[in-house]
């Protein structure tokens, strides 16, 4: 099941909009999150309030003490308040001539990025920004690429490192992924039976 974002409501915390939406996931049966970024924060709220088989973070962190930073030099400067949307989603558009991506993947993410909404943007920041956690779940893995530039490995501590690859490896190296989930999936199964 994918579940779609939902309208954040005003200076809602992450962990407040993570439950929100936990509250379209059919509980009636066992199941895994995987969250990818910011996803994978909010998998991570998620996963500490309900019971949940396993949770799977890819290129995201467990704690908000692993954001680098700077971002939270940022945060104290109020720079995600003065710093238009616009701007932002211009500096991504931009990054994209720098990447190693495909051609069609760039073409994909330009496409994403002119769509985003800019309330939605602007409401991330300033949550991710403000999120407090200092709890993982019980049972997680954390997938994450050795040059993510965004959230950077030297902050973090990933259960699996995929060499060479960035932030956005689900587009790049998502054979990598899949052989991780091959070797961790199969186990999760075959300890119900």
């Amino acid at each position: 099941m994918y579940l779609d974002w939902i309208q954040p409501l005003k200076d809602e915390s992450l962990r407040a909009y993570a439950l929100r939406l936990a509250e379209k996931i059919d509980r009636r049966e066992k199941f895994v999150l995987i969250g990818l970024s910011m996803g994978g924060m909010i998998a991570v709220e998620i996963a500490n309030h309900i019971p949940v088989e396993l949770t799977i973070i890819i290129a995201s962190i467990p704690f908000s003490n692993h954001l680098p930073y700077y971002f939270r030099v940022g945060a104290r400067l109020y720079l995600h308040h003065i710093i238009p949307i616009s701007l932002i989603k211009n500096a991504a558009i931009a990054k994209r001539l720098f990447t190693t991506e495909t051609k069609e993947d760039k073409e994909l993410l330009k496409s994403i990025i002119r769509e985003s909404d800019p309330n939605f943007i602007k409401w991330a920041l300033a949550a991710i920004l403000k999120w407090n956690n200092g709890t993982a779940p019980q049972n997680f893995i954390h997938i994450h690429g050795s040059r993510d530039e965004i959230l950077r490995i030297r902050f973090t501590r990933p259960t699996h490192t995929i060499p060479k690859a960035g932030h956005l490896m689900v587009m790049n190296r998502s054979q990598d992924i899949n052989k991780i989930l091959e070797t961790v999936l199969p186990s999760l199964l075959n300890s119900d039976s």
